[in-house]
C-alpha cells in the first residue's frame, strides 16, 4: 500500500482548513444535497465531503457508508488533494498503490474512486467532493467534468464560509476568523512543544486621517498597511485586523527575542513605505507582546490580554 504525500504547503493548507470550522461539526443541507447528486448522478453507492487534517480524512457529508473518518494514510482522498485534477482509480485491485489498502479488502470493499480536489479561495485544497463504487468502472472525460462541476457548487458554499472570516475592506482575517484560527493554532504548538508569539499592532494617530482627508483615504491607508502585514510576514503566520486600525499577528514556532527581530525588520518596512506612498501622513503604531509558553500554555484570550497590556503602555509612552 502507498501512504498519501504530503503536501508541500501542509501548514498552511491546515491552517485554511481549521479556519472553515467544519471540522467536527454537523451535517449541513448545503453540502448534503451536492453529495447526494453526485451519488444520483452517477449512480455509485457511496459519495462524499471529506476534509482532510494532519491525521484522518474526516466526512462532512456522507452517503453510503456508515463511518465519520479513517486514517488519513490508508486514505484515498489524502493523495487526491496533492492534485490539481480529479484522482482516478478505476480498478483498485489493478492498482498497486491501492490493491492492499484497507479499504479495498475490507469494508467498505472500494474497487472504484474518484475524487475532486475541494479549494479555498486561496487555493489550498482542504478535502474532495467523492464517488466510491464496490465493482471496477471507467470514468469518461465527462464524468470528470461533471464531478468538477459538482465539487466548484461545493467551493463557492466554502467560500460562504469563509467570507463570515475575512474581513471586507482589507481582505485578511477578521476578529472572528482571527480568533477560531489562534485557537487551534496554540493547540498544534501546545502539542508539539514548541513557542508562539502575539503581537498586538495598533495604528497611532489614525483617526486624524479619517478626519483630514477623509474616511475613503482612511480605507485605503488602512488597506496599506494590511497588504504590508500581509506580504511581510510568513505564510504559516496569522495576520488579521481584529478592530478599527488595531491588527494582531500570531507567530508560531517564535519565542520573544525572535519576535522583537522580525518586528524590527517590520519597521524597516514601514519606514519604506511612508517614504513610498508620497502622502501627508504616515504609519506609525505601537506594538505589544504576548508569549506562549508551551510549559505554561495561555489561551488566546490571555495572549491578547498580555499584548495589549504591552502595547498600551508603549502608547503612552509615545505620548509623553
Amino acid at each position: 500500500m502507498q501512504r498519501p504525500p504530503v503536501p508541500k504547503n501542509e501548514i498552511e493548507r491546515l491552517t485554511a482548513l481549521r479556519a472553515l470550522n467544519l471540522l467536527d461539526s454537523e451535517p449541513e443541507e448545503r453540502f448534503d444535497r451536492l453529495t447526494r447528486m453526485a451519488k444520483r448522478m452517477f449512480e455509485v453507492p457511496i459519495a462524499l465531503f471529506t476534509l482532510v487534517d494532519e491525521n484522518r480524512q474526516w466526512f462532512k457529508s456522507c452517503f453510503g457508508v456508515d463511518l465519520k473518518e479513517t486514517d488519513r494514510e490508508i486514505s484515498f482522498c489524502g493523495h487526491a488533494i496533492n492534485g490539481h485534477d480529479t484522482f482516478i482509480v478505476e480498478n483498485t485491485l489493478k492498482d498497486a498503490r491501492f490493491h492492499d489498502n484497507p479499504l479495498v479488502e475490507g469494508e467498505p470493499g472500494i474497487r472504484f474512486y474518484a475524487g475532486t480536489p475541494v479549494k479555498t479561495r486561496d487555493g489550498y485544497s482542504i478535502g474532495t467532493l467523492c464517488v466510491m463504487d464496490r465493482v471496477a468502472r471507467v470514468f469518461h472525460p465527462e464524468d470528470q467534468a461533471m464531478l468538477e462541476d459538482l465539487a466548484r457548487l461545493l467551493e463557492a458554499e466554502i467560500h460562504a464560509v469563509e467570507m463570515a472570516t475575512i474581513d471586507d475592506l482589507t481582505g485578511i482575517s477578521n476578529r472572528r476568523g482571527f480568533y477560531m484560527v489562534a485557537e487551534h493554532s496554540l493547540s498544534l504548538a501546545h502539542r508539539q512543544k514548541t513557542s508562539a508569539t502575539l503581537a498586538i499592532i495598533d495604528l497611532n494617530d489614525f483617526k486624524p486621517i479619517n478626519d483630514t482627508h477623509g474616511h475613503l483615504e482612511g480605507d485605503q491607508a488602512l488597506k496599506r498597511f494590511a497588504g504590508l502585514l500581509k506580504d511581510f510576514f510568513r505564510d504559516s503566520d496569522l495576520v488579521a485586523r481584529i478592530g478599527g486600525d488595531e491588527f494582531a499577528v500570531l507567530m508560531l514556532n517564535t519565542d520573544r527575542g525572535f519576535a522583537r527581530s522580525v518586528l524590527d525588520r517590520f519597521s524597516q518596512e514601514v519606514h519604506k513605505l511612508n517614504a513610498a506612498i508620497d502622502k501627508p501622513y504616515g504609519f506609525s503604531y505601537s506594538v505589544g507582546l504576548g508569549v506562549f509558553d508551551p510549559l505554561y500554555p495561555k489561551t488566546i484570550r490571555q495572549l491578547v490580554e498580555c499584548a495589549d497590556r504591552e502595547m498600551y503602555s508603549q502608547k503612552q509612552d509615545s505620548e509623553r
